[in-house]
């Protein structure tokens, strides 16, 4: 067992006796990761004569139970389709999963292990999301994009016990494990194969195959059901934006709730076709890995993004919802037209992230999209919010509309809370869509913490909310509307400068396809505005008409000094990796010092 989560057994057990007045020993011990409040330490309800909690009316809520559920009322619907080689349905999902969950049982797996994994949107990945708590375990879903050296030190962190690891991968994996040659233990790996694209795998010793392992287990696997609802059920460390990752605990509970606010927010109905355009790994395919279950949907499954897939699997499965970035919807509006397919019914696809551009909203909805704005994080489940779409918003003026549909909303059912907060003084802001505040979170698809990270989890967690670190102003409609990260704003000769700002007036631009803009340190300014600019094939510009277009349409404070065209580098989720961009800059030195340096 994972020594991090010893906690659940004793926890369940007192639990179950229904005796607990205080969360056992939180109190006294800080390295756990979430301290119960006062109101909920006693049980009123025992108070009034004849009321019972047993488990007739009470079960611990877990994401488990929508497999089971599916398994049942949808049995013979089909839950997941890759390519020309596989499809399930639901029935034979379920079978699939309590075959692995026993499979990893026998492998020594149990309660509080950690078993990672490193795969793209593979039917495999999604069968571990549900198989791995069946065997009462704990799920750890790595980037695909981590070189070795990464993938060694979260393996490390996480204390992973098991490696599920594509077939495409494989080399990363095992430079990962040669790292780890003189650890006292490294996981056992488990070699994904591809059926679709690449050849058979050639045998390796020590190294066992996915659906042999999958073979070796039974369907009559008994489910270790969580204990309690805090146990946890995965790890998910955040995606890259920044340079040290942080292992983000979720529980039962948490994901129960939020793979049902989710596909609120997507707007789905009973069966639904997905299409996994948002990798897996990332917030757990925000629920959707749960969500798609609870609904009896169909899962198609996609190994990599491009818009020639994209169309040709919205044609040939009927897909109805999809996910993803911005960069997801940018690259799907300027793909060539010989991958495009004409669509038949309209697309349901919901971005987060970055706020998208109003003209990328314009064109996805021309090509017969429809576009759904949300927000998230990887510490609160991935979306927690969404533009809930009013109908009279139908009514207004093109440009009105999108600019509205481009606001990341209002919070989903099963958050307490979201505020728009200063971060000093703890005090809301107006909704008068003009004063910045942090965004601040609380309820029950918050994270239940860092892993290992004691310090990090209290400040997350200081005042009693979840700081997000994001800036935003909230309307008067009560909509919040994300203007920057607190680390991006650039201060500019005593004036606040949003980032986000700079970079939707540089996507108007006919020719750029992606920017991001950060600090650029300055003697005489302290920072000003350094844009990195990726343009469309076929275009061709320099700094001063870049310069020149921002200055027409901003403040000329606002509009960048520094131009500097190349690629920018990205997570697999499509997020902009700023730090990487901001040593750039900082690297260049003062501009005002190197001009005055030439004048002399």
């Amino acid at each position: 067992m994972h020594p991090f989560f010893n906690i659940s057994k004793l926890s369940g057990w007192l639990y179950s006796l229904n005796i607990v007045r205080v969360h056992p020993v939180l109190s006294q011990r800080p390295r756990y990761l979430c301290q119960i409040n006062e109101n909920l330490e006693t049980h009123p309800w025992q108070s009034m004569e004849g009321l019972m909690r047993c488990s007739a009316n009470y079960f611990p809520l877990t994401p488990i139970s929508f497999l089971e559920r599916a398994a049942k009322v949808f049995r013979d619907r089909t839950s997941v389709v890759y390519g020309s080689s596989v499809k399930f349905t639901w029935q034979e999902t379920h079978n699939r999963c309590l075959k692995l969950a026993s499979a990893l049982s026998q492998l020594g797996i149990s309660r509080g292990d950690v078993v990672a994994t490193l795969a793209p949107n593979v039917p495999a990945v999604q069968e571990l999301h549900f198989a791995v708590p069946m065997a009462g375990a704990v799920l750890c879903t790595l980037n695909t994009r981590h070189d070795s050296a990464m993938v060694s030190v979260l393996l490390t962190h996480s204390e992973a016990k098991i490696i599920f690891v594509d077939q495409q991968l494989f080399e990363v994996a095992q430079g990962a494990l040669d790292l780890l040659a003189d650890a006292k233990t490294k996981p056992l790996l488990i070699l994904i194969a591809d059926p679709e694209n690449l050849p058979p795998p050639v045998a390796t010793p020590n190294v066992q195959e996915y659906e042999s392992l999958l073979a070796s287990g039974s369907n009559d696997f008994a489910i270790k059901w969580p204990l309690t609802e805090f146990d946890p059920i995965s790890v998910n460390y955040t995606s890259g934006t920044t340079s040290h990752p942080k292992g983000v605990v979720y529980n039962h509970r948490g994901a129960y709730l939020n793979a049902i606010a989710t596909p609120y927010t997507h707007e789905m109905g009973s069966m639904p076709t997905y299409l996994w355009t948002v990798p897996m790994f990332h917030c757990n395919g925000w629920s959707l890995t749960w969500g798609v279950a609870a609904l009896g949907g169909t899962n198609v499954c996609l190994r990599r993004v491009s818009p020639k897939d994209i169309f040709e699997n919205i044609s040939l499965h009927k897909v109805t919802h999809m996910s993803g970035a911005p960069t997801v919807m940018n690259m799907i509006v300027n793909s060539p037209k010989s991958d495009r397919r004409p669509l038949r019914h309209k697309v349901e696809i919901t971005t987060g992230g970055s706020p998208p551009p109003l003209h990328i909203i314009s064109k996805m909805e021309e090509l017969g999209f429809s576009v759904s704005h949300i927000y998230g994080l990887t510490e609160i489940h991935g979306p927690c919010t969404s533009c809930l779409r009013k109908p009279e918003w139908e009514s207004l003026p093109p440009d009105e509309r999108f600019s509205l549909k481009a606001r990341q909303g209002v919070e989903h059912f099963f958050t307490q809370g979201i505020e728009i907060r200063d971060p000093d003084t703890m005090e809301r802001v107006p909704d008068d869509g003009k004063t910045l505040g942090e965004i601040m979170i609380r309820g029950n698809t918050v994270m239940s913490g860092y892993l290992k990270n004691v310090k990090a989890t209290e400040e997350a967690f200081r005042g009693g909310w979840f700081h997000t670190g994001d800036l935003a102003v909230s309307h008067p409609d009560g909509y919040i509307e994300v203007k920057d990260r607190m680390k991006d704003i650039i201060i500019s000769g005593g004036e606040n400068i949003c980032s986000i700002e700079v970079e939707k007036v540089l996507l108007s631009h006919p020719a750029v396809l992606e920017v991001a803009v950060v600090a650029r340190p300055d003697d005489h300014w302290g920072q000003t505005p350094c844009a990195f600019v990726k343009l469309k094939e076929g275009f061709s510009l320099g700094s001063e008409e870049i310069i020149n277009f921002c200055r027409d349409h901003l403040p000329h404070y606002m509009a960048p000094r520094t131009v500097i065209f190349e690629d920018l580098p990205t997570t697999s989720t499509g997020k902009i990796q700023k730090f990487v961009l901001r040593g750039k800059a900082k690297a260049l030195g003062s501009l005002c010092k190197i001009k005055s340096e030439v004048a002399v």
